[in-house]
């Protein structure tokens, strides 16, 4: 398959593909699309930022009947954050089709609002494992007429300790279904999970992702003490459009964060002991670039999927090498290159020799820049405006665009990635636009209504 016009596709969904600007497939829509739209079992490797959320979205919903309600897709993921941004792409992909429900069930939020959204059945569920798990076992959710199961990153949630919780729910799911397992690794843990859940599957690897991406990876040896002044240095060095630093605890991740945006970097904390609230904004800051440096947690950011990023930090090197894996991995996603940037402390050296040993070549040391004046930080070319309305409201990214570009008189050029919750809304919008946006919302009306609006 070379291109989308090859699918036999509902016209909803032809819809939907050039309304998001689809044109060429990516290797994993190129390749699993055809089994998938044929109702095949897939198993699949596929990193995040490969396009598999379009190439199981676009199968689950071609044979969605949206008349029918009741329950007939479930897509499990490891985390809140992927969960919420599969969920947006699923609801773009069916925008065009009328009367479609999709709900998100994942821990961390209460339970409460969850059930009383099961008052009519989703078409979709979108979830974690843990929180769906516990739907099931209060009888608040049924899954008994699935026709699709999704695992998505199936690796990280078997990482996460939800193998247990997976296997719970497939068992209650009937035999006669579709399964779809996407993991960007095939330990034997996921052959094993793959065998019990997926029946005769057809094996997807896109060719040439078991190579090693095109990262540059840079060591600098820093004394503890010094590694602030390395980090800061280094980002005003390199000036990274964007840039994720990696700590090891909790109190470093809000540390570092404190010690950036105190010397004016556009930077924030990511970590579990966070609101989920606060969690949210943060993801959706820089995701859609006005927030230019992320410090987060390795459970924290599991879930961000960010296209393009151009830099990942160690500011501690994790104690297990798959993990600087997978750090490093984010900024070489879907075949691109990526800078990862070491600071490595004397006690930090057998983790740095067993990362040499797993690249299969030399560490060559870099020397950091300890000196580096905080007097031209780099500032993010958008800004996060947001609006206490969301899709309890209504609201949809249309109608805050039309009210942008029409009474807030804004080019649609200066206007970026926009994010509807259930209860409020995010538009980012080019820097220098920032005060006119606000004016113009402020004056006029969305959707005939008037809400409140501030920059974040």
């Amino acid at each position: 398959m070379s291109t989308f016009q090859e699918l036999e596709l509902i016209p909803a969904l032809r819809q939907a593909i050039e309304a998001a600007g689809f044109h060429t497939p990516t290797p994993i829509q190129a390749l699993a699309l055809p089994p998938i739209l044929a109702r095949a079992d897939v198993l699949a490797q596929a990193p995040t930022g490969s396009g598999k959320t379009a190439a199981f979205g676009l199968g689950l919903l071609q044979r969605l009947d949206a008349a029918a309600i009741r329950t007939q897709a479930l897509v499990l993921c490891p985390t809140r954050e992927l969960a919420d941004q599969v969920g947006k792409e699923l609801r773009r992909l069916a925008a065009a089709i009328p009367n479609v429900k999709i709900s998100l069930f994942t821990g961390g939020v209460a339970l409460g609002p969850q059930l009383a959204s099961l008052t009519h059945a989703p078409h979709i569920v979108v979830g974690t494992p843990g929180r769906v798990q516990e739907l099931l076992h209060k009888r608040a959710l049924d899954l008994s007429e699935i026709d699709v199961l999704v695992l998505d990153e199936a690796d990280r949630m078997l990482d996460m300790g939800f193998e247990k919780s997976i296997q719970d729910i497939v068992r209650r799911l009937p035999k006669a279904r579709q399964s779809l397992l996407f993991s960007a690794t095939w330990p034997d843990e996921i052959r094993a999970l793959a065998k019990d859940s997926l029946r005769e599957p057809v094996e997807i690897a896109i060719e040439g992702e078991a190579h090693a991406p095109d990262i540059d990876a840079r060591f600098y040896e820093v004394a503890l003490d010094a590694k602030p002044a390395a980090l800061m240095g280094l980002l005003l060095q390199l000036k990274p459009e964007s840039a994720v630093v990696f700590c090891n605890t909790r109190r470093d991740v809000d540390d570092v964060a404190t010690a950036l945006a105190n010397v004016g970097f556009s930077a924030a904390a990511l970590h579990g002991d966070m609101e989920q609230r606060d969690r949210d904004e943060v993801l959706v800051m820089f995701a859609n670039r006005s927030l230019g440096v992320l410090v987060a947690s390795d459970v924290a950011a599991r879930g961000l999927d960010v296209k393009d990023l151009a830099c990942v930090v160690n500011y501690e090197l994790p104690h297990e090498a798959d993990v600087y894996v997978h750090r490093s991995g984010r900024t070489a996603r879907a075949g691109g290159s990526g800078l990862v940037l070491n600071l490595v402390t004397s006690r930090e050296m057998a983790r740095a020799q067993a990362i040499e040993t797993g690249r299969g070549e030399p560490i060559r040391w870099n020397r950091a820049p300890l000196n580096a004046r905080p007097t031209d930080v780099p500032k993010p070319a958008m800004r996060t405006l947001r609006i206490d309305a969301g899709r309890t409201d209504k609201l949809r990214p249309g109608d805050i665009l039309g009210a942008l570009t029409g009474a807030a008189g804004l080019k649609a050029e200066a206007i970026g990635k926009i994010d509807v919750f259930p209860t409020r809304s995010y538009v980012a919008v080019r820097a220098g636009v920032l005060k006119a946006a606000i004016a113009g919302l402020q004056a006029g009306k969305i959707k005939g209504r008037s809400f409140r609006v501030r920059a974040m």
